[in-house]
This record gives structure tokens, C-alpha cells and sequence, in this order.
């Protein structure tokens, strides 16, 4: 049989019901599908949200961070050889046929690597996760910076955010699009490689992007659509805060720091 969708939610001590939420979205297809959830929480509690045969349970306590436990499900989707792969955050809910929306276009674009959907938050209110390549400068405006001094620079950030593009709209060849759902054809993720597992959280998808963006197309596609609570934690605390500052070093050290600052 072949899987025509393989998708993985790393898990780590998420919130039950919202869990539920977003493996049934998956589920709910008539597509052949196989779901990896590879939880690194330090027990496997998690393990109750597997009521189905399509979905196998991966627990890995050692946490080895964000990328490196997808790249767990994407070795089994090379191997499985699903025609597409999806990452998926476990605080996404989705509308039965959104993902034949997009296998539909991925089918008639063969160039197209990587298709993010228009993403709200729940009550409707869009997010917005096209981006331009990040720089140090514009990740710090973002997560350092008060906001009363963010504003001077609002400018710069609608253009980082693709504001000044109809998000109603496809837009080609994004740079930069969010690892919350991430619809990947897998014979060019193949290609691509895996996740850098050097960054263990924030700018991965960044990372992979750019790659998928030098050997094919990426597409934002608002006819499909999915909801995401989006925890913003990156704003809330300084641990994660840190984190991403670390993701940083690593991902400048690999696409160069002399555009990185301004």
C-alpha cells in the first residue's frame, strides 16, 4: 500500500485535548496516511493519545531538540516512501479536506517543494509567517526590543513579515516559511536532507526553507487552511529567548554574518 501523506508531531508535554485536536485534523482523510509522534517528554503519559492504527509512538526522553526528533519520522518517510511529508505542531486543528487542497496543487506543480497554508489564530485573526531570510538585527527587534521602541522600526518588520503582500493571495518563492506546518514533497526533502540537528529549537525551519528554496519552489497557499494557538513562547520567556539566540549562531555560522546585523 502505498502512504500517499507520512506526517510527525514531536511532542513534549502538550496539552492533552489540544493534542487530540490536531491528530484528529490529520486523520481525517480518506488519503492512506501513517502519523509519527515522537514524544520527548520524560515519560511516555503521552502514549493515551494513540487510539489509532495509523499512528506510531516514538518515545525519546534524551530530547534531543525540535529538529533532530522529526528527523526521527522523516528517516521512516524516506524509507516508507510517502509521496508528502508533513510537519506538523501539535497546537494546529484543521477542516477535513485541507490536506487534499494541497496535494491537489503539489500534484499539478511538480516544481513545488514546500507549501505552507494560510494560518489564524482561532478566532480568526491571521498570522503571519512569510518571511524574508532573517537577520540578527531583525531577530532581536523581535524578541528583545520593547515594544515602544519596536515601532520605530515597524517598517522593517512588516517587510520581514511580508506585510506588504495580499496574504489572500499565492505567493512564490518565500524564504522564509513557519515550521508549524510544513507541507513538504519527499522525494525533494530527500534531496534537501534533514532538520541541521545543531539547532535544537527556533530557526530550523528557517534553515530548511532556504534549502528547499535552492532546488525548488516554495508556495503559500490561502485556498487551504489551518488554526494555531501559537504559544509565543519565544516572547514570554528568557529561557526560550536564549535558545533562539543559540539557534542563531548556528544558523549565521552556516549563511554567512556580513548581512546579518542591519
Amino acid at each position: 500500500m502505498k502512504i500517499k501523506i507520512t506526517s510527525c508531531i514531536v511532542l513534549y508535554k502538550n496539552n492533552i485535548e489540544m493534542l487530540r485536536e490536531a491528530i484528529d485534523s490529520f486523520l481525517n482523510t480518506n488519503f492512506d496516511v501513517k502519523l509519527y509522534l515522537v514524544d520527548n517528554s520524560p515519560t511516555d503519559e503521552l502514549k493515551i493519545v494513540v487510539t489509532d492504527s495509523r499512528i506510531e509512538y516514538i518515545h525519546n526522553p534524551l530530547n534531543p531538540g525540535f529538529g533532530a526528533s522529526h528527523n526521527v519520522a522523516a528517516q521512516k518517510a524516506f524509507d516508507l516512501g510517502s509521496e508528502y511529508h508533513l510537519v506538523l505542531n501539535p497546537d494546529i486543528y484543521f477542516e477535513k479536506g485541507t490536506l487534499e487542497r494541497l496535494c491537489d496543487y503539489m500534484d499539478s506543480n511538480l516544481d513545488v517543494g514546500h507549501i505552507m497554508p494560510k494560518v489564524t489564530y482561532p478566532n480568526g485573526e491571521l498570522q503571519y509567517l512569510c518571511k524574508e531570510n532573517p537577520t540578527f538585527f531583525d531577530l532581536f527587534v523581535r524578541g528583545f526590543m520593547p515594544e515602544f521602541l519596536k515601532k520605530v522600526f515597524q517598517k522593517r518588520m512588516d517587510k520581514y513579515e511580508f506585510k506588504n503582500h495580499d496574504y489572500n493571495k499565492i505567493i512564490y518563492d518565500i524564504p522564509y516559511l513557519s515550521g508549524c506546518f510544513m507541507f513538504l514533497r519527499t522525494e525533494t526533502f530527500k534531496k534537501v536532507g534533514f532538520f541541521d540537528d545543531k539547532i535544537f529549537m527556533y530557526l530550523e525551519d528557517a534553515d530548511l526553507t532556504r534549502r528547499f528554496l535552492e532546488i525548488s519552489r516554495t508556495v503559500y497557499y490561502p485556498q487551504a487552511h489551518v488554526n494555531h494557538y501559537f504559544g509565543k513562547l519565544t516572547h514570554k520567556k528568557l529561557k526560550f529567548k536564549w535558545i533562539t539566540v543559540e539557534s542563531a549562531f548556528v544558523y549565521f555560522n552556516k549563511w554567512g554574518w556580513l548581512k546579518s546585523f542591519y
